[in-house]
């Protein structure tokens, strides 16, 4: 099965119609989505503000992370269920959408960054814990967090201004007289009186 099949499929499923028919559904997991990515961005925020030195410098950066990044997990599992609620309502057009794609890249990006620091730059952890000024390799992987989950945020915003569903309208039928609903017909174009006193009779049949 093709990426487009799947996304047909998507578009047509009986999930995809129920949000779509429904005046509350999509609203509700679009106000859950977006409080999911604030929660997340809220919990890494605070952990690259503490690897930039900028904030809770007297807290070690073990301690921050720990506290902060279980909420970061669980807030991020609520906006990925929320998001593809959502995805599935209008797939081939969310699919092809250049900013839904940059936010989608930038959120991978940023996971590529969290890998890299957790399996490189907090193997030294424990000579820095406690340090004011992390190294240089946390302060970089801090900037390119921010970064990028402002830039995430950004394009999911941009895929509300871009992003539309045009209804289903039947054509008019081709015998409609537009001329009906403004104002009557065109006198010019209607058929000329005929004057009863002077119009010759009407021959007889036979005649």
């Amino acid at each position: 099965m093709d990426i487009q099949s799947i996304l047909e499929a998507l578009d047509a499923s009986g999930l995809s119609k129920a949000i779509r028919d429904s005046l509350f559904l999509f609203p509700m997991l679009e106000a859950v989505h977006v409080m999911g990515l604030a929660l997340v961005f809220g919990t890494i925020l605070a952990v690259d503000l503490r690897l930039l030195g900028l904030a809770w410098s007297d807290r070690p950066v073990s301690k921050v992370a720990g506290e902060g990044l279980k909420w970061t997990w669980a807030a991020f599992a609520l906006a990925v269920l929320t998001g593809a609620l959502m995805f599935t309502t209008n797939a081939e057009v969310y699919f092809h959408n250049t900013p839904f794609r940059l936010k989608m890249l930038m959120m991978a990006l940023a996971g590529l960054n969290m890998v890299v620091f957790h399996f490189v730059t907090q193997r030294s952890m424990d000579r820095w814990d406690q340090g004011v000024a992390p190294p240089a390799g946390a302060k970089i992987a801090a900037v390119l967090s921010l970064a990028l989950w402002v830039g995430v945020i950004g394009a999911g915003r941009w895929i509300g201004f871009t992003v539309t569903r045009a209804a289903d309208v039947a054509p008019p039928p081709a015998d409609v007289n537009f001329d009906d609903f403004l104002g009557g017909a065109d006198p010019a174009a209607a058929p000329p009186s005929v004057d009863v006193n002077t119009a010759a009779p009407a021959e007889a049949p036979g005649g």
